[in-house]
């Protein structure tokens, strides 16, 4: 193993999340391989290919004999078992929500012997997001939002992409679902009830897949809800949204916040 101090040089990202925290560590050249999904930062694209995300180049990373390979989540554990079996040395995060997500960002700074780094970072982000909970208090009123992972099933959004926007003011409809719900399976919802539910926002999310706008008011019932007549139907980026790392900190809260204000502004003024 190549290591300087005990640190690891040669770092393979199987996800989004840990390359761009390196980048903002200062920690890049760490980078031996990345997914086939970096998108933050653009020059991370320079970086080899070694995965997706559901399944990895193994004789490309193990011929690279990396001192690390970080992941994320139990969809990733058949990579992990087949990297370990081959004496890779391997991490895999399993963290889902803003709390756990932070943590996560505490735990890589100390691994690149970035620690006080990682801590200034992730007290900007608490910093960031009291700063919106406080101007969210403002709101004359708060916005029901349906957050959309998947289409086929319906899949409502997980915990730390719901977590971002209620803590910009919305109430997501499907909170309790997404504070519980590990799985996608287990965030599986009907369509008839959020019609009942009748969100005043539409928020779609679908990793590899773009938004088809009229398929959603075209769903049955679904052209008389609120945001339908209002068309607050918005299509997020998975590159923020669905990676659990800075960038639902760096960009999200700030994108989320843009469309609770919108719908606000829309609402004074259709209400009077």
């Amino acid at each position: 193993m190549n290591m300087k101090n005990n640190y690891p040089r040669k770092i393979i990202c199987l996800t989004e999340e840990p390359v761009e925290w390196l980048y903002l560590l200062g920690e890049e050249w760490r980078i031996a391989g990345v997914s086939c999904y970096v998108k933050r930062p653009a020059e991370a694209k320079k970086h080899p290919v070694t995965s997706a995300f559901t399944h990895a180049n193994l004789k490309k990373i193990i011929s690279m004999n990396p001192d690390l390979v970080i992941g994320h989540s139990d969809i990733q554990k058949d990579i992990a078992r087949d990297l370990v079996a081959s004496g890779t040395n391997v991490y895999i995060a399993n963290h889902r929500s803003l709390d756990e997500t932070l943590d996560y960002l505490l735990f890589l700074g100390r691994m690149v012997e970035k620690e006080q780094k990682a801590i200034e970072l992730v007290s900007k982000y608490k910093t960031k997001i009291e700063y919106y909970r406080q101007l969210s208090s403002q709101l004359n009123r708060f916005p029901k939002v349906y957050l959309e992972e998947w289409d086929e099933p319906m899949i409502s959004g997980i915990r730390y992409f719901s977590e971002v926007f209620r803590a910009i003011g919305a109430r997501d409809i499907f909170g309790d679902i997404s504070d519980r719900g590990i799985l996608g399976k287990d965030r599986v919802i009907e369509w008839d009830r959020v019609r009942e539910l009748d969100p005043d926002i539409y928020l779609s999310c679908w990793c590899g897949k773009a938004l088809e706008l009229e398929s959603v008011k075209q769903r049955q019932g679904w052209s008389e809800m609120k945001f339908s007549k209002s068309n607050m139907i918005f299509e997020l980026q998975p590159e923020i949204f669905l990676q659990p790392g800075p960038a639902l900190f760096e960009d999200g809260l700030d994108y989320a916040y843009s469309i609770i204000k919108k719908w606000s502004e829309y609402d004074s003024v259709s209400s009077k």
